[in-house]
């Protein structure tokens, strides 16, 4: 049995994840108007549902399931996503068209705003403040590493220290929220974000848009530094005036290859995966959590 197969078969996930993906539809739906259709198009694209399963696998078993903490951590991670894609001004998200290009900024702004309203809404309804405080300190290192992220832009200086300070904000803190959210451990979540986020600036050197849904080398053109691209930067002059965005960036991308930085990321990757699982003794579905942090590092999209 793979890593995902054993992660799919914990009892009760799929029905769970069919709750939480009616929950969503339903709370994207409830307001009419064109920041609800941008809503509802953005979960049509699908995903991965990563972060509401991460709360079920973190719950005790037998005890209630946190439908309204999936859907709000998967409500927060969608407004990132449509946020992401105006600032970035990456024109793909999961094959279909991102929102800004297709109606524009300003909807696209307003409708990651709803989506970060309708996560709280769902939150405040059904528990408490300390679930309320949990998501709303997520959400801040979201825009901390947002904005970390734009002060490193184009600057091939960045340490690997930095980077990671980066991706823990960015990822990290949401797949942390929603462990804890579950029931479970946050430090598990939070190496494991990391670990995701390697792994997802990886793919972006060496993915194919058809497997990713996003067009490879966005991290290169946006002169964001990841992993591979700082560790290639050091060695490999073109690459470091490419992502300085001094330089041609044909080519760029085989040239990361060349030295070496993908598979050296993919360590990194899985030292951070193997972390988390070592954490994980006394947990109840320590068999699911243990196979997902080697399904987040195995994954090609």
């Amino acid at each position: 049995m793979s890593a995902l197969e054993t992660v799919r078969s914990a009892g009760g996930l799929d029905a769970y994840l069919e709750e939480v993906e009616a929950r969503l539809s339903g709370t994207v739906s409830r307001h009419p108007g064109l920041v609800g259709v941008i809503g509802e198009a953005a979960l049509a694209a699908g995903g991965k549902r990563l972060r509401p399963a991460l709360a079920f696998l973190s719950s005790a078993p037998g005890s209630r399931p946190p439908v309204p903490e999936g859907v709000a951590v998967e409500l927060v991670h969608m407004a990132t996503l449509v946020h992401d894609d105006l600032i970035d001004g990456a024109t793909v998200r999961r094959g279909r068209p991102a929102a800004w290009s297709e109606h524009g900024a300003d909807a696209a702004r307003a409708a990651g705003d709803y989506l970060f309203a309708r996560a709280f809404a769902v939150l405040a309804a059904e528990r408490g403040s300390a679930a309320v405080s949990t998501l709303a300190d997520a959400t801040l290192a979201l825009a901390r590493g947002e904005a970390m992220q734009r002060r490193q832009r184009h600057d091939p200086d960045t340490t690997v220290e930095e980077y990671l300070e980066r991706c823990a904000l960015k990822t990290g803190k949401l797949f942390e929220a929603a462990c804890v959210l579950g029931g479970g451990s946050g430090e598990y979540g939070l190496l494991l974000g990391v670990a995701f986020q390697i792994v997802d600036d990886v793919l972006d050197c060496a993915g194919e848009t058809i497997e990713t849904g996003k067009i490879p080398g966005t991290d290169l053109r946006d002169g964001t530094p990841t992993l591979p691209l700082i560790l290639a930067a050091r060695e490999d002059p073109v690459v470091r005036e490419a992502l300085a965005g001094n330089g041609s960036r044909d080519g760029a991308l085989v040239r990361v290859a060349a030295t070496g930085a993908l598979e050296r990321s993919r360590e990194v990757a899985l030292d951070y995966a193997s972390r988390a699982r070592a954490g994980l003794d006394g947990v109840g579905r320590r068999k699911e959590l243990e196979a997902l942090a080697e399904a987040v590092v195995e994954r090609s999209s």
